[in-house]
């Protein structure tokens, strides 16, 4: 079977991998078994032809990852807590729009916010306003990455994150799947949702450059907010173009800061969450096989 382009995210104790047409949420729990959920999916890109044109097919695929990540990080949650800790359905749609909503003012609003202040103060023209604006934004993103990462859970999931990496990797350098091969690895990939995130800010910084200076506060924030498709459209297309040539110079140079950041998101794992890691991996490999 040729090479199959293969993603994930960390989930609650666990790991969810995604092949082609199927995805497995695999989950250690309290008893120390692991248990395995696989999931046939066809992407929604493959449904319909006009989904999976270039720039359309990256919101997309943002909306079903989303769908997909939060089916499995309830999943993982109900797994490895009580029965008194039982997420429903309601309970993670109200976090996720609750997320949302925190994420538009403090990703979107508060770094608007001060560079209009700063603009106003030093007469900033259109260029350097928008700059500030992005660099008060990848400023926030960090120390915001860099606080979770203090507390015990996240890293716990970020050692999944790393896990995840490393057991793709090893698969793409076609060694065998195990505890040791998976060792050799490293926890950054370079299409990792993390470099996703980098580049809708650097691209969100050149598109917002053609909002008129002089528009209205709260214009300038619904501009913002309307772009977000079409930027995460564009990062799309260069996340997707710099992972598949990463050997080229330009692809790397492009893939640099998502990869320094991903120090921060992933972190080393042990055999245990390797081997979790493993199990999700091999159990969409086998279903593409049948």
């Amino acid at each position: 079977m040729d090479k199959l382009v293969i993603g994930g995210q960390a989930v609650i104790e666990g790991v969810l991998m995604r092949s082609p047409n199927h995805y497995a949420v695999t989950v250690r729990k309290p008893d120390n078994s692991i248990s395995v959920k696989l999931t046939k999916h066809v992407a929604y890109t493959k449904r319909n032809w006009f989904l999976g044109l270039p720039l359309i097919r990256g919101v997309v695929v943002l909306f079903e990852s989303v769908v997909i990540g939060t089916k499995a990080l309830m999943h993982s949650t109900n797994e490895v807590g009580s029965a008194d800790e039982q997420l429903t359905s309601k309970e993670l749609i109200f976090t996720f729009i609750l997320s949302l909503v925190a994420a538009l003012v403090i990703f979107k609003f508060i770094p608007l916010v001060i560079a209009n202040i700063f603009s106003k103060g030093f007469g900033l023209n259109n260029f350097w306003f928008n700059l500030l604006d992005g660099v008060i934004k990848i400023t926030i993103f960090i120390l915001y990455i860099w606080a979770l990462s203090l507390m015990d859970d996240v890293k716990r999931l970020f050692q999944y994150h790393g896990a995840e990496h490393m057991a793709v990797h090893c698969y793409e350098a076609k060694k065998k799947l195990t505890v040791k091969n998976v060792k050799k690895y490293k926890t950054m990939h370079p299409r990792c949702g993390t470099e996703f995130l980098l580049l809708v800010f650097f691209v969100s910084i050149a598109l917002y450059m053609f909002i008129p200076l002089g528009s209205d506060l709260w214009l300038k924030y619904v501009y913002r907010i309307l772009l977000l498709p079409v930027i995460a459209g564009i990062s799309y297309e260069i996340l997707k173009l710099s992972g598949l040539y990463y050997d080229n110079f330009i692809s790397r140079v492009i893939a640099a800061p998502g990869m320094m950041l991903q120090k921060l998101t992933t972190k080393k794992p042990s055999d245990d969450q390797i081997e979790v890691a493993i199990k999700s991996l091999e159990a969409v490999l086998s279903a593409e096989k049948n």
